[in-house]
């Protein structure tokens, strides 16, 4: 038995078994990532996508994922490859792609437009050992390493991570240890330590999906910008007031189909509230 030490859970694993995330095993004792260069999506995608809307704007990114997340979102878009009881049966027989090949495909569609590598779809982070050696022949390659990822893991991993990755999109998906807890089965204060520290070291844009009922309401969203514009990224850093904020709007899809699509008006409303405390506010889905 190991104990990982990627997230708050610190799952202990026994011989051969995964943790929670279903993406990390232990094998000899030791906790690797079971997911490691097992791509089960890749495309071509607008660095808006991501979303970044002030990195690069313009630009194409190699986007790639693989299996397996530490959070259960029951809302959850990319369910199929994230932690659906398919995704751990079907994913694990995804295609691998080595570090290098990775690497040697984004550079080939450098001519493209295409600005480096992004790791998202699924979360990157609980298989980092992948992202960090693709991220460093990226760099090696003059080209661009993002993650897209919920901010759910230690600083340890952030710090390996952190000389080889320009941008990050990081999910902040509410701002009341309730709503981590209950609906996503997660941990705030681990993601908001992860985003003080993320800020430090490359540029941060956050997203924020709007769940009716859920995090809606105009004094969460009041705290929420009210913190994003108090961090401080240091010299030569995004301050916290210019950190970008994606608010985006709720579809009913996989486990959360009881409720509507968030009313674009709301929107449009925390919007405006987010605009208080910060200078780049925008809204997606609408």
């Amino acid at each position: 038995m190991a104990v990982c030490g990627v997230c708050f859970r610190h799952c202990e694993i026994s011989e051969g078994k995964t943790g929670f995330c279903g993406a990390r095993i232990c094998r000899g004792g030791t906790v690797t990532a079971l997911n490691y260069g097992k791509i089960s999506s890749l495309a071509l995608d607008p660095v808006e996508k991501k979303p970044l809307n002030r990195f690069f704007p313009g630009s194409l990114i190699l986007s790639a994922g693989s299996f397996g997340c530490n959070l259960r979102c029951p809302f959850c878009q990319n369910y199929s490859i994230s932690w659906s009881e398919e995704a751990l049966r079907d994913a694990r027989n995804a295609e691998e792609i080595s570090p290098e090949e990775l690497a040697r495909t984004a550079a080939f569609y450098r001519k493209k437009g295409n600005i480096g590598v992004a790791f998202t779809y699924n979360e990157p982070l609980i298989g980092y050992e992948y992202v960090l050696d693709t991220a460093r022949l990226v760099h090696k390659a003059g080209m661009k390493n993002v993650l897209v990822t919920n901010g759910t893991a230690t600083l340890p991993v952030l710090e390996q991570l952190a000389p080889y990755i320009d941008a990050m999109n990081i999910d902040l998906k509410g701002f009341t240890d309730r709503y981590y807890r209950d609906v996503l089965k997660g941990d705030r204060k681990t993601v908001m330590d992860f985003i003080a520290a993320a800020v430090k070291v490359c540029h941060v844009e956050l997203t924020t999906l709007i769940i009716p009922g859920g995090n809606d309401g105009e004094e969460e969203m009041e705290a929420l910008s009210s913190w994003v514009a108090g961090l401080d990224g240091g010299p030569g850093r995004q301050a916290g007031r210019d950190i970008p904020l994606h608010i985006s709007r709720f579809f009913p899809r996989f486990r959360m189909q009881d409720r509507p699509a968030t009313d674009v008006r709301l929107i449009y409303s925390l919007a405006e509230t987010a605009r208080k405390n910060l200078t780049y506010v925008y809204t997606g889905n609408c």
